[in-house]
């Protein structure tokens, strides 16, 4: 089957037609605060709906036949390319970041959630440019393909490919029959949520723009802030505790909190994932506490509200930090670079591995010792008393080696280019997971504005490999995709 690039096209310019749409959100922002970023928002909201219109409407009647696997594969990775190149021209017409390779980081960081940034004075940002900032990130959280599959059966086309390729790994569960049903409930309980979030942050001191800004990009799982400290600006508890909390809800599979909000509570303790997601959570953050209360001054609370705050971001990729945890003990250091290849729920808007690989892999990894002893015991992986089939187990095998083989050639070729160890393996490991801080000089307390240009695309594909879970952009470059069928 030949791919269907007409419909293809035509859906690359809805994308660009909604990305015009938000851009223009901006605009009452920036006439409030007079930062004079208007005309630029403005200007890059029409070129990039124009675009997307000219797309759409030249191919939207020529758009025949169904939409094929192929087809999704490409709609996604080239709709991420598509929305990140056009993104950028708000900060380029405005002139806040007017080098295009550091626009396009920045832009590609926001819509793959990393929240990796090369801005060294955000504060001095004009507040329509920053909404533009906050909201590549929440567009990208739970995925702009997502959104668009409930407007999909506009174009008579199905949605369901694009769904799958969006979540190529363990696919969640469907909480409608129809996938746009699906879709149109994951966005109600992600807007839902932010607005919570949001008015949650204003009650504890936040200023209103503040509140929306990182109720955005809480929920996304992005991590940038208005701050150029990020949350270690605001010192109250009870804002990094809000923060704490809607990080986690935002790193939880959002089936679960869809039956969380039906009352079906049962289903949401007996989800094994979720378990150890929580189990692992709060073990570590009360380990990490003690050692935080040992090697510093600080009291048990915040203490404890430091380490919990830590890890919750780094685990669900988030990326918010209130201390540098790489000031604290080398031995911290080393946990924290590992939590970076946990992940946290699948179905959520988190990036890196996710908690069920790890499960399954860990149950079949015991179940091999015992079939060692007994090589014809029919021995199945179970997860949630339920039989993963071989198939799955073999996918997630072959994930975990692509990935840490992706891992070690990108730390490879950013050694090369003359960074030391912990810059290269810190800036690779939190691109690919899209956390955000790393280790090295891409620290916690630091940035990505020292990275060389070559530097920033190799990482920028990396962002995009494992927001995309590799196998939707790693099979456009295999020659059986491209051999007609």
């Amino acid at each position: 089957m030949k791919l269907n690039f007409k419909a293809i096209i035509s859906i690359l310019g809805l994308l660009l037609m909604l990305n015009g749409g938000f851009m223009l959100l901006c605009l009452p922002v920036s006439l409030y605060f007079r930062d004079g970023e208007w005309r630029s928002l403005l200007m890059a909201s029409l070129l990039t709906f124009g675009v997307g219109a000219a797309g759409y409407f030249l191919t939207k009647s020529k758009t025949n036949g169904g939409l094929s696997k192929r087809d999704g594969y490409l709609v996604v990775s080239l709709g991420w390319l598509c929305m990140s190149a056009f993104g950028t021209l708000p900060y380029i017409l405005s002139g806040e970041i007017p080098n295009f390779t550091d626009a396009f980081f920045e832009t590609l960081s926001g819509y793959t959630t990393t929240g990796a940034s090369i801005l060294n004075d955000i504060e001095a940002m004009g507040e329509g440019i920053l909404m533009w900032r906050s909201l590549t990130q929440w567009i990208g959280g739970m995925g702009i393909i997502v959104l668009t599959v409930a407007i999909l059966p506009l174009l008579g086309i199905g949605g369901m490919q694009l769904f799958v390729a969006e979540a190529p790994g363990v696919t969640p569960d469907k909480l409608k029959p129809r996938i746009t049903d699906t879709a149109k409930r994951l966005w109600l309980i992600y807007l839902g949520l932010t607005v919570l979030e949001a008015i949650l942050l204003k009650l504890g001191g936040m200023s209103l723009f503040d509140a929306v800004n990182h109720s955005l990009t809480t929920m996304a799982t992005g991590g940038f802030s208005t701050r150029q400290a990020s949350i270690a600006y605001f010192t109250s508890p009870f804002i990094q505790y809000v923060i704490i909390v809607f990080m986690f809800l935002a790193g939880t599979n959002f089936t679960l909190t869809y039956f969380a909000l039906h009352g079906q509570w049962k289903k949401v303790f007996n989800n094994e994932e979720f378990k150890y997601y929580f189990g692992f959570t709060l073990a570590f953050g009360l380990l990490i506490a003690a050692v935080v209360y040992m090697v510093s001054d600080h009291t048990v609370e915040v203490a404890f509200r430091n380490a919990l705050f830590q890890i919750v971001s780094i685990v669900t990729t988030t990326g918010f930090v209130t201390a540098d945890y790489t000031s604290w003990a080398p031995l911290l250091t080393v946990v924290f670079f590992m939590f970076m290849f946990i992940g946290a729920s699948a179905g959520s808007t988190a990036g890196g591995v996710k908690v069920v690989r790890h499960v399954i892999l860990l149950k079949n990894s015991i179940l091999e010792l015992r079939r060692q002893i007994h090589p014809n015991a029919v021995l199945p992986v179970r997860l949630n008393s339920m039989a993963i089939s071989s198939d799955i187990t073999f996918n997630i095998m072959a994930f975990m080696i692509i990935y840490f083989m992706v891992f070690a050639m990108g730390a490879t070729l950013l050694s090369a280019l003359g960074y030391d160890f912990n810059t290269s393996i810190g800036a690779v490991a939190t691109c690919l997971g899209n956390i955000g801080p790393g280790i090295g000089k891409v620290g916690p307390m630091d940035n990505f504005a020292s990275i060389s240009a070559a530097g920033k695309w190799i990482l920028s594909f990396l962002m995009l490999l494992g927001r995309l879970e590799l196998f939707t952009v790693l099979i456009l470059f295999t020659p059986y995709f491209w051999t007609k069928h």
